[in-house]
């Protein structure tokens, strides 16, 4: 009978083992990609936050002793009058941008759902822009948009007499137009196939009871299809305003980097402080700033879409 419970005992410690490594596993497992993270992600993190409180320049980035200033930084940014105007052009290039890539994406996810000719030909097509890197998409770009021989001049050119050739790249509100075209070009295709995914798990159903009901095109679209997108489109259109809103490459590419403030954003403003004027700890307190506002516009539009929910 003793030799009975103790097998009994004995098994159940062991069981109560298995279990105790079972929880533990998914720790395990997730320890990798945490670490990570929190080298990538926490710590640059932290320690921009740490050095916008302080004077680094180029004179003390080798002995690395930066001297402590508080919110001088912060300070200086907001009471220059350049934050604000290029915060306001910042908006404006990150509005106009997700508006026609959450536009064009829709209805070109909308064309696509249905049946066409040569349908899987005219989708490749549509993602080769997001297929083409970054880089190599603005300098085409930049050269479509020379004065005498790019490309679109000449078609301007042909169809509308030699007064219609537009100065791209040497007029800053010209420059800061080409950057938005560019740019609108390069978003489109994501956008779109995240509407086309959203739009093919729509039962069908739903647009055959509304045929019988005689509702119209735009009624299907209003209470059909944008409700039921509605979850897919919230979290596409908060990573495509942050990406637009730092979106670095095509501004600084187009504008070779040295053009006009009246054709940089905020993100430009951070690279051009740090690499080159040098003011390491004024581009931090900039990022930090940019950071708070895309917290606060993603907090509040979330929000919104839960209200309204």
């Amino acid at each position: 009978m003793d030799g009975t419970v103790k097998k009994i005992k004995k098994k159940k410690n062991n069981s109560s083992v298995g279990i105790g490594q079972s929880k533990m596993t998914p720790f395990f497992f997730l320890a990798p990609a945490t670490i990570i993270l929190v080298l990538v992600v926490a710590y640059p993190l932290i320690y921009e936050i740490v050095i916008s409180f302080k004077n680094v320049t180029l004179l003390n980035l080798k002995s690395q002793k930066y001297p402590w200033i508080g919110f001088d930084n912060y300070k200086n940014i907001l009471a220059d009058s350049l934050f604000y105007s290029t915060l306001i052009r910042t908006i404006l290039w990150t509005a106009i941008n997700v508006f026609f890539h959450v536009a064009f994406g829709l209805f070109l996810a909308i064309v696509l759902n249905r049946k066409l000719p040569g349908k899987a030909f005219i989708r490749v097509l549509l993602i080769l822009p997001w297929a083409v890197p970054q880089y190599i998409a603005a300098m085409t770009w930049k050269g479509m948009y020379n004065v005498e021989y790019g490309s679109i001049n000449i078609i301007l050119t042909k169809l509308f007499g030699s007064a219609a050739a537009i100065p791209w790249l040497s007029v800053p509100s010209w420059t800061f137009v080409a950057c938005i075209i560019t740019n609108i070009w390069l978003g489109i295709p994501f956008m779109m196939m995240i509407s086309l995914g959203g739009l093919t798990s729509i039962p069908e159903e739903l647009y055959e009871a509304a045929d019988l009901d005689g509702a119209t095109g735009f009624q299907k679209f209003k209470n059909i299809t944008l409700p039921l997108l509605k979850p897919i489109l919230t979290p596409a259109i908060i990573l495509g305003t942050v990406w637009t809103f730092n979106m670095v490459n095509v501004i600084y590419i187009i504008t070779t980097g040295s053009a006009s403030d009246e054709s940089q954003i905020l993100i430009t403003m951070v690279f051009k402080r740090a690499f080159q004027y040098f003011r390491y700890g004024q581009s931090a307190a900039l990022s930090v700033i940019i950071f708070l506002i895309l917290l606060a516009f993603s907090t509040f539009f979330i929000r919104a879409q839960k209200s309204e929910d």
